[in-house]
């Protein structure tokens, strides 16, 4: 079978955890493509909720393959903290259930340090990231001076690599930031230590991945966060620093784009976004409140990472037409449908007025973006709770009108409709 691409089509928590669960369903291998773990996944099995950051989804299904490839990067202490809460609930990953790309880079402590650093001298520009380290290591990836995961493989020189890295992140701190450097060799020990652990996890990802793609063997490749943070075509600079569209799956996974044949997004049925950067469709006051949520419940707007309150609004088929094109996507998984049930009405955006203009494509540049007012569609909103739909006609009238609109405006068939957290809780058309 040729490869399925899974990406997410607004600013990331679109729910791809629970689309993924399904696809790896149909799969030989999950392939994680993108990204580090300031990225998560919530999967719900039965009664209990796995928070996944790393990790492929792919982990909760026991004869899947999962991959974290060579286009990610990975802070060793935070993946076996991952390992060991996977464990706990009773998934036991072995190196024959995961494998670790050779070619992926390594997070170091310098790089958390210079990416909290960084974020406290923009202050209130300040772009909004999970401090995680993520964009410091990417930085170093290119400016070739990373570390990557076959180096864990001599965990001694290993550590000597990470303390030199350590050093050198501590004369920036000093130089550029004005903080005292810190005492690492606790810390360098640590990664020593993961290293040591990791080492039966790390091989040659991209050969296994060609070889299962010339089998004809079922490869999802997953992404993390969505479209509008791409660090290319997102909305920068309020983005990641790497690709979580469909380029980045075949540069950060290892083969051609003949072998793809699925690019599903996963969407939500309304708007979210963490961090900073122009949100045209934004709700405030009750409305907002009414679709984030409490955060007591996981299907709540909050990050899986970091707990962050999410931003909220209506949906923009704007940007959502946007990312289908940009990532030629031949299907669309809506999710969240129940959360708009019981609003008299549902608006979806499907324009911008910007200085007395209609505009239907995404400005590129974000002060333009920022003066934009979005155009509605208003539509008759539903009652009742729906979360027991799994067929099409299970959804009040309305409802399904809702779904149909959403297709034609972004001009891509929904083939599925999240309609609650739990893996049985969708529609398929």
């Amino acid at each position: 079978m040729p490869a399925t691409v899974l990406v997410g089509a607004q600013w990331g928590d679109e729910g791809k955890g629970r689309v993924a669960d399904w696809l790896a369903a149909q799969a030989d291998i999950v392939a994680r493509f993108a990204g580090g773990d300031n990225a998560g996944h919530t999967v719900r099995v039965g009664e209990e909720t796995f928070k996944l950051h790393v990790i492929p989804s792919g982990i909760l299904h026991e004869k899947v393959l999962c991959i974290i490839g060579a286009g990610t990067v990975i802070n060793p202490l935070t993946l076996l903290h991952e390992l060991e809460s996977l464990r706990k609930s009773g998934v036991e990953v072995t190196p024959d259930r995961l494998l670790i790309d050779a070619r992926a880079h390594i997070i170091t402590p310098a790089h958390l340090a210079l990416d909290a650093a960084s974020e406290a001298a923009l202050g209130s520009d300040a772009i909004g990231t999970t401090k995680r380290g993520i964009g410091p290591a990417y930085s170093s990836k290119m400016a070739r001076t990373g570390i990557r995961a076959h180096s864990m493989g001599d965990p001694e020189q290993f550590g000597d690599a990470i303390q030199k890295a350590v050093e050198e992140g501590n004369r920036t701190l000093e130089a550029l930031y004005g903080q005292k450097a810190s005492d690492s060799t606790p810390t360098v020990a640590q990664y020593v230590d993961a290293a040591r652990r990791l080492k039966p996890f790390i091989g040659d990802g991209v050969a296994k991945l060609q070889d299962a793609l010339e089998a004809r063997k079922s490869v999802l490749c997953e992404g993390a966060q969505g479209t509008f943070l791409d660090i290319d075509h997102g909305m920068y600079p309020f983005v990641t620093s790497s690709s979580p569209t469909v380029g980045g799956a075949l540069t950060g996974l290892g083969f051609g784009p003949h072998h793809i044949r699925r690019v599903v997004g996963a969407a939500k049925a309304f708007s979210t976004r963490v961090g900073s950067g122009p949100f045209p469709t934004e709700l405030f006051g009750a409305l907002g409140d009414r679709l984030r949520g409490t955060g007591e419940n996981p299907w709540d707007e909050y990050g899986t990472t970091t707990g962050r309150p999410r931003r909220c609004g209506w949906l923009d088929a704007v940007s959502l037409r946007y990312a289908a094109r940009l990532n030629g996507m031949t299907e669309l998984f809506l999710n969240k449908l129940d959360v708009l049930s019981d609003l008299d009405m549902v608006k979806i955006a499907v324009a911008y007025a910007i200085d007395g203009k209609r505009v239907t494509t995404m400005p590129y540049d974000l002060a333009v973006l920022a003066k934009a007012e979005p155009v509605y569609l208003e539509l008759s909103g539903w009652k009742g709770d729906i979360t027991g739909a799994r067929k099409l006609n299970d959804l009040p009238t309305q409802a399904r009108a809702y779904v149909e609109e959403v297709s034609r405006i972004v001009g891509v068939t929904v083939t599925g409709i999240g309609v609650g957290p739990a893996r049985d809780q969708m529609v398929l058309t």
